[in-house]
């Protein structure tokens, strides 16, 4: 038991200073569909997108939309959806709507329900090459925090590397663990939904200009 322990300590460290060197080591890389032609910025995902535990204008798209001032954010997001049910609802929530750039956040229910990480990473692949298809760029935004969910950082970071699209790291991190920036176990309140608007546009606003 304790050897069990202390490889997956191991295991876990490992995974950290992959994620660190990996994260923080890459270079600005070209992003897919940089001169789209799409007029309006989608926020596609699940609870955390939709703004579960604050009331409605409190969620971050809406503290995105402040930010961005001038261009149109559509909040797309559902709450307790799973990637599947988010790739089931891309036509009508996503490629109808003008998009030229689509923040992807899904994973948070795909591990409470239990689907298989394999799955889940598919789906969203489909997600962005859907989206790619019609001109527009991607963004993944990550919800991991520290080790939890650092598998599915790293495959997403992976993901986005592929298929060149924006990657947004942690969105939740060292709000998971702040009593004071959430309304739950697991979701921000009103200023923790800000913070995480501010690490999403420190994330595009590059590929905005």
């Amino acid at each position: 038991m304790k050897k069990n322990k202390l490889k997956l300590a191991a295991f876990t460290g490992f995974l950290v200073i992959f994620s660190f060197v990996v994260l923080n080591g890459c270079a600005k890389r070209e992003i897919k569909n940089i001169n789209s032609k799409g007029k309006n910025v989608i926020c596609f995902g699940d609870s955390i997108t939709f703004g579960y535990g604050v009331d409605s204008g409190e969620d971050y798209p809406t503290s995105l939309r402040k930010i961005l001032s001038n261009t149109v954010v559509i909040n797309a997001g559902v709450d307790g959806d799973t990637s599947v049910e988010g790739l089931n609802r891309i036509n009508t929530d996503v490629l109808k709507k003008n998009p030229r750039l689509v923040l992807i956040e899904f994973t948070g229910n795909d591990f409470l329900k239990k689907v298989p990480m394999t799955n889940t990473i598919k789906n969203i692949r489909k997600m962005i090459e859907e989206i790619q298809r019609q001109g527009a760029m991607t963004a993944i935004v990550d919800v991991s925090a520290g080790l939890f969910l650092i598998e599915y950082r790293v495959r997403l970071f992976n993901l986005a590397r592929q298929t060149n699209s924006i990657f947004i790291p942690e969105a939740l991190g060292g709000i998971l663990t702040n009593p004071s920036m959430k309304s739950d176990f697991m979701h921000p309140n009103k200023n923790g939904y800000g913070i995480v608007a501010q690490r999403v546009y420190s994330g595009i606003k590059d590929y905005l200009k």
